[in-house]
């Protein structure tokens, strides 16, 4: 099986659930909990419980938040290259999911925002081997020069290269252009609807994703409830799979992140797109349905 090399955020995920409509400068009732989380350790975390072997770099803090998370990871089956940030905390994001399951969310970047070229592992950057980039790493100015190098060190060893956008208003305000100058070389891009929107300027998720065939040989767009689909640039038509039913929102924090984990393994192995997708949608279904970005045991 191929390793999977991730490069990406690890933070501490405060999410609050209203229970009602928000009521402006008073209380609203909510259920609030506490939990690891970041785009990279949560494709991770749930890549490791898919069974697939997996390193991530990170930074943390040295704080006890950074320890449980570290511990968690590993706990997962993780093979965690965290480094400890003596200054910084470890990441801290506010995940404010209305009554309607629309989510707003506050990020510090603490000791993400720091990792470096020098944090990269060099063993990990090996032919065979898959790079995973979390597009917050090259979105976050501070850590751009590390994502960069990890481009750049996959490129070198033969590595296959693929990279998630992160999330569409950092991204904007980062512009098309430069991620996608950054990113030149990647096999695989993965978007939702609003990031492929940024990136080309085209609401229709097929027309996004044969635009962005011109830089990424093979494009997944992320469509919520409406499934998910794939483009390459030698295919005239997309395939898409429906998204799995869902019973019950329990938490869509990070529902996106453990798609992307379902269908990795699948589409490395060289299964057909539309099984890798069906992969992607199954494992994103179960995130929903049950913990969220935390992989269930």
């Amino acid at each position: 099986m191929t390793r999977v090399v991730v490069v990406g955020d690890l933070m501490t995920d405060a999410v609050a659930r209203a229970r009602y409509a928000l009521a402006r400068a008073s209380d609203t009732p909510a259920i609030v909990t506490m939990h690891g989380g970041g785009s990279g350790a949560n494709i991770s975390s749930w890549l490791a419980v898919e069974g697939a072997e997996v390193a991530f770099i990170g930074r943390r803090g040295a704080d006890i938040t950074g320890r449980n998370r570290d511990m968690e990871l590993m706990g997962y089956g993780v093979d965690a290259r965290l480094v400890m940030d003596p200054e910084r905390p470890t990441g801290t994001c506010v995940v404010l999911v209305t009554h309607k399951g629309e989510r707003t969310m506050l990020s510090d970047p603490g000791a993400n925002a720091a990792l470096s070229p020098e944090d990269l592992p060099r063993d990990l950057f090996t032919q065979g081997a898959h790079l995973h980039l979390s597009g917050y790493t090259l979105i976050n100015e501070g850590s751009r020069d590390a994502g960069l190098a990890a481009l750049d060190m996959a490129r070198r060893s033969g590595m296959s290269i693929s990279v998630d956008c992160a999330s569409s208003a950092p991204l904007e305000r980062t512009g098309a252009e430069p991620f996608l100058e950054w990113t030149n070389g990647a096999k695989l891009l993965f978007a939702n609807t609003d990031q492929a929107k940024v990136l080309t300027g085209r609401d229709d998720p097929e027309a996004a994703a044969k635009v962005l065939t011109a830089w990424f040989p093979q494009v997944v767009i992320k469509m919520n409830a409406e499934g998910a689909l794939w483009f390459s640039n030698g295919r005239p038509d997309p395939v898409h799979v429906a998204a799995d039913p869902v019973d019950k929102i329990v938490d869509g924090t990070g529902a996106g992140d453990a798609f992307c984990a379902g269908f990795l393994p699948a589409w490395l192995e060289g299964k057909p797109p539309a099984e890798a997708l069906a992969s992607g949608c199954r494992l994103a279904a179960k995130a929903i349905m049950h913990l969220g970005a935390r992989p269930p045991f």
